[in-house]
């Protein structure tokens, strides 16, 4: 559900409402009770190479896949 303030609420309540945002939540600012902005979090630029040594692939990806498995993807 979303979070609506008004603009003088926003201007004392700003960091708030910023890890609001952050944390996932709908914040929309209104102006004598009509919604005019909505604030959202910035995405965060992807740095190649930021999760090395975080995650293990399983050797057996490349392996085949079982019969009923595969039966389900080709709709048999």
């Amino acid at each position: 559900m979303a979070v609506i303030v008004n603009m003088h609420e926003a201007k004392t309540e700003l960091s708030r409402l910023v890890a609001q945002a952050l944390a996932g939540e709908e914040v929309i600012i209104a102006r004598a009770g009509m919604p005019v902005v909505r604030l959202t979090p910035l995405r965060q630029e992807r740095i190649p190479g930021s999760a090395k040594g975080e995650m293990k692939i399983a050797s057996t990806f490349d392996d085949p896949l079982p019969d009923d498995v595969l039966s389900a993807f080709e709709g048999r």
